[in-house]
């Protein structure tokens, strides 16, 4: 079983920039594929950014790109996302997911349980 924790979320106001962390029970992280989601109230779950186990294996969804950047640490089991020029249609809870394959669906084994990250204008 693997346990994710996010943190970091809050309010900000538009372009301004946030972080985010997402800290991972297993030993074996450095395997998995960890990804950040987002989901806007009335909205499905949205895809932001993924990043393999291996270097150069990183996506984006079209609306960050360019504006978010994930990173992961293996040898802390902890995935980052920082999120610069920020839009209030940013505002959403975003939730840290590990899998074993990249995919833009929420097709992920393990799910955190979410951070609110709100964007005023």
């Amino acid at each position: 079983q693997v346990q994710l924790v996010e943190s970091g979320g809050g309010w900000v106001q538009a372009v301004r920039s946030l972080s985010l962390s997402c800290a991972a029970s297993v030993l074996t992280f450095g395997r998995y594929v960890m990804a950040w989601f987002r989901q806007a109230p009335g909205k499905e779950r949205e895809f932001v950014a993924a990043i393999t186990w291996s270097v150069g294996g990183i996506y984006y969804g079209n609306s960050v790109k360019g504006r978010f950047t994930i990173s992961r640490e293996n040898g802390k089991n902890t995935v980052y996302l920082q999120m610069n020029s920020l839009k209030p249609e940013d505002t959403a809870v975003y939730y840290c997911a590990a899998g074993q394959v990249v995919s833009i669906t929420t097709s992920y084994d393990y799910w955190g349980q979410g951070t609110q990250v709100t964007v005023s204008s």
